[in-house]
């Protein structure tokens, strides 16, 4: 298949993820709402989350791609089996050892974690068991994340791309009790919630696994050795822990500074949701597809081919995030009530989140152009260059988030990851820029220029038909025709921008869907 192929298969699959998501994060936000129960949880499940994207998809992705793929083209299937099974002992062997220390002292970590919970016992000690259950779910998702990097370096997308559909179809069955028939308080729902997490972590290890089985390709694990390519590994990898989860840890870093506030913590999650709809189909599908593909041109000696890959992975990235970032900030309200305001989640809740929508959003090309730019890096190889520039991202959330926080709350927190976000975008642009390894010529200025007017032409007209439509997308209409309504905001939207973008000649479209359609 060709990238842009690729992209679409990946994007397709992440779509139908993010939609079984949402039917998840409804029932969710309708059993928990953003009371104390609901930031307990929140705060536990980032916790496990954030080791999974630092040290699975993060570091060990980051750092094994590009092995994996040297060793494919010089030694083979064999070769590049063997060098797999000796990397993953060691994954293993960090997991459980990780695992059994995490458990035992949880409540210390949680001191840390989540400051401003400790003057509560209950919801503090809430926190603490919800994170030792959902803990091992690291486990789970790492292996997971692990074969689905194999997988993809094979150029077989669907099972890793088709796991979180299967995560998030085991969650809604284990919820729908809870919103219909089988009421709890909070805090027990938020047990049998961490429970449904573990379950569905398992039942996506077990796909990946058959999965890696059909290719002959399991990596046979043996007593962890440290040899010059393990050596290697952990070299690239220890930075990459860093760069890699970069969002995940501005995010968390959000998490620890909104503890100091009641119900920041979910608020701020029920946005990060939302926004991760176009950040996964976008960025998550450029991400997996892209690193392998410039991996095994560089191992090649296709340097040309290389660049021709990210540049249209930033093409694809910019066409697409730009209007899904304005479409999300003129409608967050709407979007907020038709998803969530019901059951436990109140209209005061539906204010706030969307608040921190419109922040999270201002930030989604910066999120997406992350993953588009970091992969020049990680296929050559240099993990310490974006992990520097990572760094510099953190102090300055850091810096944004404790002086924002006092005034705007979970807004300032949002406000903080996405100033962040875009520092980064430059700092890894420019350094590829410097290095003669990413190039923009006039043209594609010119066309880039085109999708940012575009793009801000459809949100002022969808702003302005919300609020001609206010009395339809209020709260207390019926459900069905809010979601009618906003249905039709967001098809007019995409029409709109779809068709000024091919008129204005901003992009062939009829050029692009050939790409699409295009094998080999």
């Amino acid at each position: 298949m060709t990238l842009f192929r690729n992209f679409a298969s990946v994007g397709a699959l992440t779509l139908l993820s993010r939609i079984a998501g949402f039917v998840r994060d409804a029932l969710m936000a309708a059993v928990l709402g953003t009371g104390p129960a609901a930031d307990a949880f929140f705060a536990a499940f980032r916790f496990p989350n954030l080791f999974r994207r630092l040290f699975a998809e993060g570091a060990f992705n980051t750092a094994f791609v590009p092995m994996f793929s040297g060793a494919l083209e010089r030694e083979g299937e064999e070769g590049a089996k063997r060098l797999a099974a000796r990397i993953m002992s060691w994954l293993v062997a960090m997991l459980v050892v990780v695992t059994i220390l995490v458990e035992i002292f949880m409540p210390q970590i949680m001191v840390a974690f989540v400051p401003g919970f400790v003057d509560d016992r209950e919801k503090f000690e809430l926190t603490v068991l919800l994170t030792r259950i959902m803990f091992p779910y690291l486990a789970c998702m790492s292996l997971m994340a692990a074969y689905g990097a194999i997988l993809n370096t094979l150029g077989r997308f669907f099972a890793a791309a088709f796991a979180p559909v299967l995560l998030n179809l085991v969650n809604i069955a284990m919820l729908i009790p809870l919103a219909t028939f089988w009421v709890q308080d909070p805090a027990n729902a938020t047990i049998w919630v961490a429970l449904a997490t573990m379950g569905g972590g398992l039942a996506q290890l077990l796909l990946v696994w058959l999965a890696i089985e059909r290719t002959g390709f399991r990596p046979v694990f043996r007593l962890p050795r440290l040899d010059p390519e393990v050596r290697r590994f952990w070299v690239l990898a220890v930075p990459a822990i860093l760069a890699g989860g970069i969002t995940q840890i501005n995010i968390f870093v959000g998490t620890i500074i909104a503890s100091g506030a009641d119900n920041a913590i979910s608020v701020l999650s029920y946005a990060d949701r939302l926004y991760q709809l176009p950040l996964g189909i976008i960025g998550i599908a450029i991400g997996t597809v892209l690193l392998p593909e410039l991996s095994r041109h560089l191992k090649g000696g296709r340097e040309q081919q290389a660049r021709a890959s990210q540049e249209q992975a930033f093409l694809v990235a910019m066409l697409l995030t730009l209007p899904a970032a304005s479409a999300l900030m003129a409608l967050a309200e709407p979007i907020v009530r038709v998803l969530f305001e019901r059951g436990a989640f109140d209209a005061l809740a539906t204010r706030q989140t969307a608040e921190a929508l419109v922040a999270f959003a201002a930030g989604l090309p910066a999120y997406v152009l992350i993953r588009v730019f970091q992969p020049g890096f990680f296929a050559r190889e240099d993990t310490m260059t974006p992990t520097i520039i990572a760094g510099i991202s953190v102090v300055a959330n850091i810096a944004i988030s404790l002086w924002l926080f006092p005034s705007l709350a979970h807004i300032g927190i949002a406000i903080a990851t996405a100033a962040s976000a875009w520092l980064n975008v430059f700092c890894l642009a420019g350094m590829l820029l410097r290095r003669g390894q990413f190039s923009w010529v006039s043209s594609e200025w010119r066309a880039h220029a085109g999708i940012v007017l575009v793009s801000m032409i459809m949100g002022v007209s969808l702003w302005l038909l919300a609020n001609q439509g206010a009395g339809h997308l209020a709260s207390g209409v019926p459900l069905w025709r809010q979601a009618g309504v906003l249905a039709m905001l967001i098809l007019f939207g995409a029409v709109t921008y779809f068709t000024l973008i091919h008129v204005s000649g901003t992009q062939d479209l009829t050029r692009l869907l050939r790409r699409l359609r295009r094998r080999g």
